[in-house]
């Protein structure tokens, strides 16, 4: 650890000079001090610390911005994604963040890397106030050596000042809170809110706009690799399952979410996982359960009682409660954090509506078209006024993260695909038997035995069934599975009202799929038929 005076300290170069102490690099053990004096966190049983983000405990999509400025314009795919903020905005902005932060008793510094591919990484640096943001940062992302952090140098930046508020008509936000990112100079500010996942969001977009631009494919998925190198690779919004599915203790993992697959095969971005923990059990995920009584871990939002002790189950503060954590604190990863090319692409989707397969095969055509239309469901209870099931479709699985438009990504995807070879599966770990309400949630063991299976090579010599109304294939019988889970429409105990809702789905698909007006028109017939 150094601990440095603002003088010759490097922020200069940044646009500031604190007049408080400045600790660079801190280690865990200093942030943990600073964060329980702070009273930003709550030690508790195990080790851990909890901390409350506030009115905040998720990501703020509405208030995130690029700005709009000539050597990225054009590659932006603008939209109610990516909202533009003019550069006069962002400088006003940064103005206001760095006087904050010079005011700061202390400031927290934490340099880093993004990237385990040495070919591809970027050097990250944070800029912090706060200590619990600063060990979210250094849990996060890769530690350098101490000969890299000697010679290191940043190729983004973020400012961070969640006690900053913008003023909307001044600063031309939406309100008080803004995430604002300069792509070209990939440096990026926030303010407003205290959600750890802000940083972490940040630096994927960052990523998710330069890898484009040397040939690598960005990927909002986990990954994994057996013992014979084998390597699986899982695209999931939240809620499907794509955290818990890649942790097979029969596998090694290779990173929980963000990855890169480049031209020596997939590598993480990151060295921390950030695990949704709400109701979490020892006995369905006994490692990430261990992580949330273990020190190191930065809990978020997880109600705790004076005493220490957790109540995982509840969701009072919020469902999104988070646990940060090292990924090489989780038994079966793989230190190097890359392998080589997926023999398999997972797309992990939870069909609320009880109409998708647990399984199915797709073509090269169709892969494409389910990676651009990053189907899953929205349930019941999860939003106020959200009474039923409702579709959600999120571009390449990762939409909030894009800056580049959707068919850009597809386009890289369809390249290594057509390379490497791979084999594409979409699985369904939602609902058998009817929808949300009606049916019941797909078995893990059964999703867990039909993973295994494909991902072994197992359904390579199985009958499949072309699925009439979607097109792609359906194995007719899987060993260790329940035969009947394979055909849907056989499990409701109506065939009409899954038909009826089938056709509602279908129609889904199509709409969300017209507003991808740049993309092969082949694409189009790959979807569902109506």
């Amino acid at each position: 650890m150094a601990i440095m005076t603002p003088r010759g300290s490097g922020l200069e170069d940044h646009g500031f000079s604190p007049r408080g102490r400045v600790f660079w690099n801190p280690t865990t053990a200093l942030l943990y001090t600073h964060s329980l004096l702070n009273g930003e966190g709550k030690l508790a049983e195990g080790g851990p610390i909890v901390v409350d983000t506030g009115r905040f405990t998720g990501r703020s999509p509405k208030d995130k911005f690029i700005v709009k400025e000539p050597e990225s314009e054009d590659r932006i795919g603008w939209g109610a994604v990516n909202q533009a903020i003019e550069e006069e905005s962002f400088e006003g902005l940064r103005e206001k963040v760095i006087a904050y932060l010079e005011e700061q008793e202390r400031i927290y510094v934490t340099d880093a890397y993004a990237g385990a591919d040495p070919a591809h990484r970027i050097g990250v640096r944070v800029v912090t106030a706060h200590p619990y943001h600063a060990l979210f940062s250094t849990t996060m992302f890769i530690e350098p050596t101490g000969d890299e952090l000697a010679g290191f140098e940043p190729d983004a930046l973020v400012l961070h000042a969640p006690g900053v508020e913008a003023n909307p008509d001044a600063d031309g936000t939406q309100t008080g809170t803004f995430i604002v990112l300069h792509a070209s100079r990939s440096e990026v500010l926030i303010g407003g809110t205290y959600y750890g996942g802000e940083i972490k969001k940040s630096i994927f977009s960052v990523m998710n706009d330069r890898l484009p631009l040397d040939g690598v494919l960005p990927m909002h998925c986990s990954a994994n690799v057996d013992h014979e190198g084998k390597v699986a690779i899982f695209f999931g919004l939240s809620g499907t399952g794509k955290t818990t599915l890649s942790a097979d203790p029969e596998r090694y993992l290779i990173g929980d979410d963000e990855h890169g697959w480049g031209d020596q095969g997939v590598f993480n971005i990151e060295d921390g996982c950030y695990a949704k923990v709400i109701r979490l059990s020892a006995e369905a995920e006994p490692e990430i359960f261990r992580m949330t009584h273990t020190y190191g871990t930065v809990l978020e939002n997880v109600v705790v009682d004076e005493e220490g002790v957790l109540d995982l189950d509840d969701d009072s503060k919020t469902e999104n409660t988070r646990a940060a954590y090292k990924l090489e604190q989780i038994e079966h990863a793989l230190p190097a954090k890359r392998a080589g090319h997926p023999s398999s692409v997972v797309f992990l989707t939870a069909d609320a509506f009880g109409i998708l397969p647990p399984i199915a095969r797709l073509s090269r055509d169709e892969a494409l078209y389910y990676f651009l239309s990053g189907f899953t469901a929205k349930l019941a209870g999860t939003e106020i006024g959200v009474t039923e099931p409702q579709p959600t479709f999120s571009a390449c699985f990762g939409a909030p993260f894009l800056p580049q438009r959707p068919s850009v990504y597809a386009r890289l995807l369809g390249e290594k695909l057509d390379e490497h070879g791979s084999t594409v599966w979409l699985v369904n770990t939602g609902w058998t038997g009817g929808p949300f309400g009606e049916g019941k949630r797909m078995p893990i063991a059964a999703t867990r035995a039909l993973l295994r299976a494909a991902l072994a090579g197992d359904l390579d010599q199985v009958d499949y069934r072309t699925d009439e109304l979607f097109g792609f294939e359906v194995p007719t019988e899987v060993p260790g599975v329940d035969s009947r889970l394979l055909d849907p429409r056989g499990t409701w105990r109506d065939p009409e009202a899954y038909d009826e809702k089938a056709r509602y789905l279908t129609e889904k698909f199509r709409e969300n799929f017209e507003k991808f007006e740049d993309v092969d028109p082949a694409l189009r017939d790959a979807g569902p038929r109506l």
